[in-house]
């Protein structure tokens, strides 16, 4: 009997220990989805005075299919004085050929030994070296960017001398199923809602990707040259350390595109994979800096990265919640079940209020049901970030999609 009693104490001891870990990356999505539906406080930043002139970077990897479409949203965005460049990656491709045709300048470079978009972005940086520009925008060459974006976040960028991101959202694949619909409501909770939340608290965000800006003088002082998986959010990282946080335009808006199939799980797979591997390795790192430079917006950025991706919070949640139910059923013991019990329902109403405030257009209730099937479709990926996790970058074989049929 005391040894089932000490058997006991010691379930109940690590259930409250996995629920108090569970506690902060819940509570953080909760703070920032609640902000998001409050009125906006946070600071104004007058950026009207001054346009810069810009260079946009537009990274192509075997783009051929869909880069014409993006360089057109681009090129009515631009003045005599800014540049268009295309970085032909390690093409295949007529990719070159065809960014070549729409007027724009073209670099080419091989190197397959150091593939990814940092090190493109890299080798254009250098490319700029000899005539910089006041403000570097980069562009996925996949996506479609809405009028006055690239002015908005160049201005933003030149008056505070931060990087700046745009809103970056997905638009659903034709003929799109519930998961392709819960996984965009997913994207709109990162991208959208939890940057407006932050915006509102006047806290720094994270780089989600396409539609950045930043100072020549402030891009300059990271290195690019990498494959990461998530670089775009490692450079985000990178930058706030050494005293740049990135801002939030929720004015400025670029569209990308979720893939299809197949294809669909391998860009989730590289996602989520690099945000736990980020996660992982760089919270620590974020919250010594944030003591040693004593400077509250790391250690924002840090409760920021320390929520993992939803599925993966609903699934670990979901999972001790289970053993806290047991535990109480057999022995009695309902401490650890109560407090997950709290933290789930805290859960459900950060993923409810964005819905009803930013997805409900998108999302109907009864897709909305479909959500534990979704996650439970999840299950599989992230025991593959246990066996074998993506850290490279390898790009994702595309679809053509009709970026017509979106709206703002």
């Amino acid at each position: 009997m005391l040894i089932n009693q000490s058997l006991i104490l010691s379930i109940e001891i690590a259930l409250l220990l996995i629920a108090l870990v569970l506690f902060l990356p819940i509570a953080v999505l909760f703070i920032e989805c609640s902000a998001a539906l409050l009125l906006n406080f946070a600071k104004k930043h007058d950026c009207k005075a001054h346009r810069p002139n810009i260079a946009v970077l537009v990274p192509a990897h075997n783009e051929a299919d869909g880069i014409t479409a993006t360089l057109n949203t681009l090129i009515l965005q631009l003045k005599p004085q800014d540049q268009l460049i295309v970085i032909a990656d390690n093409c295949s491709d007529e990719t070159a050929a065809i960014a070549s045709q729409s007027g724009v300048t073209v670099i080419e470079r091989q190197d397959y030994k150091h593939r990814g978009k940092g090190y493109a972005l890299d080798y254009a940086l250098k490319f700029l070296e000899a005539n910089p520009p006041e403000v570097v925008v980069n562009v996925d060459a996949d996506c479609i960017v809405y009028p006055g974006t690239i002015d908005q976040i160049a201005r933003l960028a030149a008056a505070t001398k931060r990087p700046v991101q745009s809103t970056y959202l997905m638009i659903q694949p034709s003929n799109s199923s519930p998961k392709d619909k819960i996984s965009a409501l997913a994207v709109k909770v990162k991208n959208l809602v939890r940057p407006i939340g932050l915006q509102q608290l006047d806290l720094p965000c994270l780089l989600t990707g396409s539609g950045m800006a930043f100072p020549w003088s402030v891009i300059r002082t990271v290195s690019l040259a990498n494959s990461k998986t998530v670089d775009d959010m490692q450079l985000g990282l990178d930058l706030a350390i050494a005293g740049y946080p990135p801002l939030y335009c929720q004015d400025a808006q670029v569209i990308g595109r979720l893939m299809e199939k197949q294809a669909a799980k391998s860009q989730r797979r590289r996602w989520e994979h690099g945000h736990i591997e980020t996660l992982v390795n760089q919270v620590p790192r974020l919250i010594k800096a944030s003591m040693n430079q004593k400077r509250f917006d790391l250690l924002a950025i840090a409760l920021d990265l320390s929520i993992p991706p939803l599925s993966l919070l609903v699934i670990i949640w979901s999972t001790t919640t289970l053993g806290g139910l047991f535990l109480g059923i057999l022995a009695g013991v309902w401490m650890p079940g109560i407090v997950l019990a709290i933290e789930g329902l805290i859960l459900t109403i950060s993923i409810f209020v964005s819905w009803a405030k930013f997805g409900r257009d998108d999302v109907s209730v009864l897709t909305l049901l479909t959500i534990p099937f979704y996650i439970l479709s999840k299950i599989t990926l992230y025991l593959a970030f246990l066996v074998k996790p993506q850290t490279q970058w390898i790009r994702t074989e595309r679809d053509v999609v009709d970026f017509t049929t979106s709206s703002k």
